[in-house]
């Protein structure tokens, strides 16, 4: 079996060849990412000397990030040429492979296996987040001590990905007609809304932050999420309960409380309100004509090409809005 996962040599998310030799003796990482300037690197805290020694901390970044920050932060560079904000090794990723920040975030989010491919330990963290928990206790807690593979945090309002995409809309995050389309698909292809028979806690993650061994069911996974987030909307929360039903229980995660997600770090604001066209759109019709410049030209193809199935005959499942902050 071939699984399309990510990009090919020269085909976008590149790194420079500085970078590349430096992530090769990466066996323990902790990653994050910060796309279009929305943030700076904040400093982990209560970091074990074992953990400094062990663990790469890489923030990857794009060019107009790595401006923002050169602007706002003092970048050190050492004897070889690495930049470094404190403990944050930065890497930048050249030639973006899509127009929307958002979308370019989840490279190295969901494909984190494939930037360091010699890592075998993976914590990532969101680039708003501060770690304040030493990461070889992160690793003990949520993956060895349960023999977990994959670990991730339930979102705090929504367990069903039709009450994460009905929030999504209310809050502008991605083109309602176009989330709409997503779950059709996933309902079409017979996603159930979650309920207590289902053997997971939720279908939906709180995905500021994954644990990860990456072993080769693991690292499918993240291939399989990535190809859903490329080919639909980048809100990678909607997709990741969709992937776990198509695995039909091969893939085994552990999901976390999230009142346990809010004590290993610290929530900092962007350093602005993110916001693009494709976000304010209500209906299709606002993308045709000269409305089509504010579809994606890089992403979110799958909403351009013709489902075998027939849509319209799809209905989704009725919401119930059980919180005012979803």
């Amino acid at each position: 079996m071939k699984v399309h996962c990510g990009f090919m040599r020269n085909g976008g998310a590149e790194m420079s060849p500085l970078d590349v030799k430096y992530v090769k003796k990466c066996k323990f990482v902790v990653a994050s990412g910060i796309f279009d300037g929305y943030d700076v690197p904040h400093q982990p805290s209560n970091i074990s000397r074992r953990s400094k020694k062990l663990f790469c901390f890489l923030m990857v970044m794009d060019e107009v990030s790595l401006k923002f920050i050169r602007k706002n932060v003092t970048i050190k560079e050492d004897s070889a040429g690495g930049q470094w904000v404190g403990i944050w090794r930065l890497i930048l990723l050249k030639h973006p492979p899509y127009d929307e920040p958002r979308r370019n975030g989840k490279v190295p989010k969901i494909l984190t296996h494939r930037l360091f491919p010699q890592a075998q330990y993976s914590i990532w963290i969101d680039g708003k987040m501060e770690l304040i928990v030493d990461p070889l206790l992160i690793l003990e807690r949520y993956l060895w001590r349960g023999k977990h593979t994959f670990a991730i945090a339930q979102h705090k309002h929504h367990r069903s990905i039709y009450e994460e995409a009905d929030a999504n809309k209310r809050r502008k995050r991605y083109a309602r007609p176009l989330i709409d389309y997503q779950m059709k698909i996933y309902r079409y292809e017979g996603m159930e809304p979650w309920s207590i028979k289902k053997n997971t806690v939720s279908d939906v993650p709180e995905g500021a932050v994954i644990i990860r061994e990456h072993t080769a069911l693991s690292n499918l996974f993240s291939c399989l999420w990535f190809n859903e987030v490329n080919l639909l909307t980048p809100r990678d929360q909607l997709s990741f309960g969709y992937v776990v039903y198509r695995l039909k229980g091969l893939f085994k995660f552990y999901m976390f409380p999230n009142c346990e997600y809010n004590s290993l770090f610290v929530l900092h604001p962007h350093t602005r309100e993110h916001s693009s066209k494709i976000e304010w759109v209500k209906s299709r019709d606002e993308l045709k004509g000269n409305g089509s410049s504010m579809i994606e030209g890089r992403g979110g193809l799958g909403f351009w090409t013709p489902y075998p199935g027939n849509l319209d005959l799809v209905v989704l499942p009725p919401v119930a809005r059980t919180s005012k902050a979803g």
